[in-house]
């Protein structure tokens, strides 16, 4: 009796934990556009806010004992940071500056990408049937970004530079996590306040200070809730990402990861009124067949390499 009780309230716990991480990711993007279309916040400042809230709530959790922050050199960290400013600042461009819809699918390049770093500077090997799936993931981007009656070529410079920023701060995380022997949240709470650091240097060169639109603006009480939210919502998706692929598996993480791909992108389409035209739908189903392909294929590769670690002597 007393182990059906522990169970379930370890399954509420897991159910709880992927409910946060659904609307979290879903509310962050939509709270994001919500701002630019009808505030006109500015972008850095508000990765700026994203990055203070995250400090500020990992700092909090570090006092209640939910992890043990490591003493980490600056030094080693720096380009990390640098990076993290510059993948949170682009992604959050490209948001502003396109649909949902090609805002969500230009994140699918990350993978190609990442693949193509680590098997040119990395010297990493990966199998024709992963290097397959790639071209139904680039296809569909293409399509829909062609087809997309939204599409300028502002927001595909920022949606490129997000997908290539993205790429390097996410090979770099692995190698650093490796290198400084931490978890993600150890290294966060090193990164943020730095990437913070490194953001007011450059918000007053490309942000004004005053007047509208500005950092300083006469901005509305609505409008300084909604960004505070933005980056409590922030705080909760990076901290609930931790939270599940340490209670449950990566398995469980990736598959969930595929459900909030397709409920962003039709509550963009509910919720902004973004047109699709019927090739855009193709380019969609597109990417969405060569991600679901590439983490079947990558996630049998590592069963079968635990497999064979298994049953050596």
């Amino acid at each position: 009796m007393v182990g059906t009780i522990l169970s379930l309230s370890a399954n509420g716990r897991i159910i709880a934990g992927l409910l946060v991480n659904l609307f979290s990711s879903i509310c962050i993007v939509f709270i994001n556009k919500w701002i630019y279309v009808h505030y006109g916040f500015p972008n850095m400042t508000l990765t700026l806010v994203h990055f203070v809230v995250t400090w500020l709530g990992l700092y909090i959790c570090q006092k209640m004992d939910i992890f043990s922050p490591k003493s980490l050199p600056i030094k080693r960290i720096v380009w990390l940071a640098l990076s993290f400013c510059g993948f949170v600042a682009f992604t959050n461009l490209s948001l502003q500056n396109n649909s949902i819809g090609t805002y969500q699918l230009a994140k699918a390049m990350t993978t190609p990408v990442i693949i193509l770093i680590q098997t040119t500077y990395y010297k990493k090997t990966f199998s024709t049937k992963i290097k397959l799936t790639l071209v139904p993931i680039t296809l569909g981007v293409i399509l829909n970004s062609y087809y997309d009656v939204r599409f300028n070529l502002l927001g595909t410079v920022f949606a490129t530079l997000g997908v290539l920023v993205t790429s390097l701060y996410q090979v770099w995380v692995g190698a650093k996590q490796h290198e400084l022997q931490v978890n993600s949240m150890q290294l966060l709470y090193y990164q943020a306040p730095l990437s913070s650091g490194f953001l007011l240097c450059v918000i007053p060169v490309f942000e004004p200070l005053t007047g509208d639109g500005g950092i300083f603006g006469p901005w509305s009480l609505p409008a300084l809730v909604t960004v505070l939210f933005s980056g409590v919502v922030a705080f909760l998706v990076n901290l609930s990402i931790y939270w599940i692929i340490g209670n449950t598996s990566a398995v469980t993480y990736n598959m969930f990861g595929h459900f909030k791909f397709c409920i962003t992108l039709v509550g963009g389409y509910v919720l902004f009124h973004d047109p699709m035209s019927l090739n855009q739908a193709l380019g969609i189903f597109c990417t969405l067949a060569g991600i679901l392909s590439y983490t079947h294929f990558k996630l049998a590769e590592q069963e079968e390499g635990k497999s064979r670690l298994a049953q050596r002597p």
